[in-house]
This record gives C-alpha cells, sequence and structure tokens, in this order.
C-alpha cells in the first residue's frame, strides 16, 4: 500500500478492529491524519472543508482521513485537492455503502480502492492453525486469551451497534435474527426464499442484509461455476462471514477440535479466506467462485480457470475425497487440481491432482507459487 500511494490516491475499507490505525500508524508516521471520530476534527471540517488546504501547504505530504463515511460531502474538497493540487489522499472507512448510496462524489476514478481483512496466514509469525479457527484473524482476539468474551463483545458493539448506528438498516432486532442464521448457513448455498423464512423476513428485505454485510465488508458470496457441459451446474451463491472467531461466535459453535465437522468447516472458511485475501493484496483480477453439479458433486473454491481447489480436514486424502475435482476435470477447463488437507506431507496423484497440507498451501499462496499474475 504505501508503494502504491506514492503515485495514487486510495480508499482503504475494512471491518472495525481489523487493524486500519495500527497499519497507519506503522507504516505512514509522517502523514496528516483527520480523524472524523474525533467530535473538534469533525466539527472542524464539517463547517470548513478548506482546512485541508489551509493547514497543509506543503502539498507533497499524504493525508489521511479516517472514517471518511461519517462526512460524505467532504469528498468534494478532497476532489478538488487531487484534481487541482496532484495532491495525495488515503481515505479510510468501515463502510462504502453509505457513500455509495448517497449520490456523493467518489472521485471518479482519482483515487483506487484497497481492502483491510483480518490477519492472514502470512501476517502471523508461528501460526497456529487450531487456534486461528476458533479464535479468527481480529488482532485483539487471536491474541487474547479470554476470546470468547471478546468475540461477543465485538459482535455486540460493532456487528449489531455499528449497523444501527450507521443507519444501515432501521430494523436492528431483525437483523440481529439474520446475523445469527446467516452464521449458522456460512459456506453453504443461499436459498433466499428458505433463509428469509429462517429469518421472519422477506427475500428482498434478505438480500438488502446480505448487501450490507458485503458493503461494510462483513461478508461476501462465491458465484456458482455454471459454464460446465458434461454435468450441469448449480448457479446458487455460497455466502462467507469475513472473519472464522466472528461466526463462530454467532453461530455458537463452542471450541473447535479436530476431527469434529464444524473443524471441516471453518477449516474451508479459512483456507477461502486466504484466498481472497492474497487476491486482494497483490490487485489479482482473478475472481473466486465454487462448482456444485445437479448431481451433487462439488468443488470448494475455483480461481478463475486456473485452479480448482477442494478443501477437507482429513489426516490421509483419498479417492473419496478426489471425487468433486476428478469430476470437474472431466471438464478440462482448469489448469491445476488441489486437495488441501491436514496430510502430512504434500504429494501428486496419478492423474495429476495435487494434494497440499493446509501449511504448505498457505506457503506457496503467499509465495506466488499459486495464482498466475494477471
Amino acid at each position: 500500500m504505501t508503494q502504491l500511494l506514492k503515485d495514487k490516491s486510495f480508499f482503504l475499507f475494512g471491518p472495525r478492529a481489523t487493524g486500519k490505525s495500527t497499519l497507519i500508524a506503522k507504516k505512514l508516521p509522517e502523514a496528516i491524519l483527520y480523524d472524523l471520530l474525533d467530535a473538534e476534527v469533525f466539527k472542524r471540517l464539517l463547517e470548513r472543508p478548506k482546512l485541508l488546504a489551509e493547514e497543509n501547504p506543503d502539498r507533497s505530504r499524504l493525508i489521511i482521513i479516517d472514517e471518511i463515511q461519517r462526512l460524505p460531502g467532504l469528498l468534494n474538497e478532497v476532489h478538488r485537492l487531487i484534481s487541482k493540487e496532484n495532491r495525495r489522499f488515503l481515505l479510510t472507512g468501515s463502510s462504502a455503502r453509505k457513500l455509495r448510496q448517497g449520490g456523493v462524489n467518489l472521485l471518479g476514478g482519482r483515487a483506487w480502492r484497497c481492502d483491510l481483512f483480518p490477519l492472514s496466514w502470512s501476517e502471523i509469525p508461528n501460526f497456529n492453525l487450531l487456534r486461528y479457527l476458533n479464535h479468527g484473524g481480529l488482532p485483539e482476539v487471536y491474541l487474547s486469551d479470554n476470546f470468547e468474551e471478546e468475540l461477543r463483545a465485538y459482535v455486540a458493539l460493532y456487528l449489531r451497534e455499528e449497523i444501527q448506528a450507521e443507519s444501515l438498516t432501521r430494523n436492528l432486532q431483525s437483523f440481529s435474527s439474520f446475523l445469527d442464521v446467516i452464521a449458522l448457513a456460512n459456506a453453504e448455498e443461499v436459498n433466499f426464499q428458505s433463509l428469509a423464512s429462517d429469518c421472519g423476513v422477506s427475500t428482498g428485505t434478505l438480500k438488502n442484509y446480505i448487501q450490507i454485510l458485503e458493503d461494510t465488508l462483513l461478508g461476501f458470496s462465491l458465484n456458482g461455476f455454471t459454464n460446465t457441459r458434461k454435468r450441469k451446474a448449480v448457479g446458487r451463491i455460497k455466502h462467507y462471514l469475513f472473519d472464522i472467531g466472528v461466526t463462530n461466535s454467532l453461530a455458537k459453535r463452542g471450541i473447535l477440535k479436530p476431527g469434529s465437522e464444524l473443524f471441516g468447516r471453518a477449516l474451508e472458511h479459512w483456507a477461502v479466506l486466504e484466498m481472497r485475501a492474497y487476491l486482494s493484496y497483490t490487485r489479482s483480477a482473478h475472481e473466486m467462485s465454487y462448482w456444485r453439479s445437479v448431481s451433487q458433486f462439488e468443488v470448494d473454491l475455483l480461481v478463475g480457470t486456473n485452479l480448482a481447489i477442494e478443501i477437507k480436514a482429513t489426516e490421509l486424502s483419498q479417492d473419496k475425497h478426489l471425487k468433486g475435482l476428478r469430476a470437474l476435470k472431466e471438464e478440462k477447463i482448469f489448469d491445476t487440481y488441489i486437495l488441501v488437507s491436514m496430510d502430512p506431507k504434500p504429494r501428486k496423484t496419478e492423474d495429476g491432482i495435487h494434494i497440499l497440507p493446509w501449511n504448505v498451501y498457505a506457503e506457496r499462496l503467499w509465495a506466488g507459487n499459486l495464482v498466475p499474475k494477471n
């Protein structure tokens, strides 16, 4: 990010507590910071946006405006300063929804966008998988020994109260119920009618709630890959929440242990989150999807038409774990087929499927050895 900021202004969006402020303090200590959570700063810029230029005569210095969604009108002045004076800005926030829906000036492409996610494998020394699958990747939670209490507080304060404070929905009770249901359905195909019934809302309201999660980076969807000829595919989306620990807390999963079904679901969630973070941080154009045929063959994660990845929490991968990959392999669409597992060592089957232990998957991914460059 620091290299990119030398030439371009950026929006940096990320859920609360993912470490935006810490990242800025460590990487950009010389930048000028305006924190719109500070009531005095907010009031001054609300009354006179031109303070951005008047207080900062050195046009070469980077200006950071934190929580820009609290004062969207300020973007008109930012736009002017980028266009007329070639100034550089970093505009951070936890939601792009209010900016987009308010019809405000989004700088007409003069600022690019970066997203910040919970910690990834590459950012945690001595990465502990079991700890991560229980704690999740929010920095304070991952490091906490009292992680369950931390997660309950996060869910109460941010996922519910923050949504209300940002006026993203009027019915907080209904949205709160939706969060519990969507957590239970994490990594599953979304049947809008059935899920709406479980939440006690209309399908239109359900779709709006899912959009709120995606706009605030609290959730994301994978489209179903349908470009197969031999086997007809399902086109529903699969939805994931942004953090495993938050998902665990909302779904009331308790402590996850190796060998359990929930451990396997969390491992899949982790592998997908790692790929999502990698593609975003490397500014890759490859899109993620999944595949399931109407005859119930399934592959958990597809990356462009380059990678097909299945995730299984087994310590000894066998033919039964490869059925989905082999069915998709018959289509001759993807370049590489991978099974991510708990196997102790990597190996390759006779028909060319790579079986990678979870840590080897992470190592090769972040080394740039799995996803081809754009």
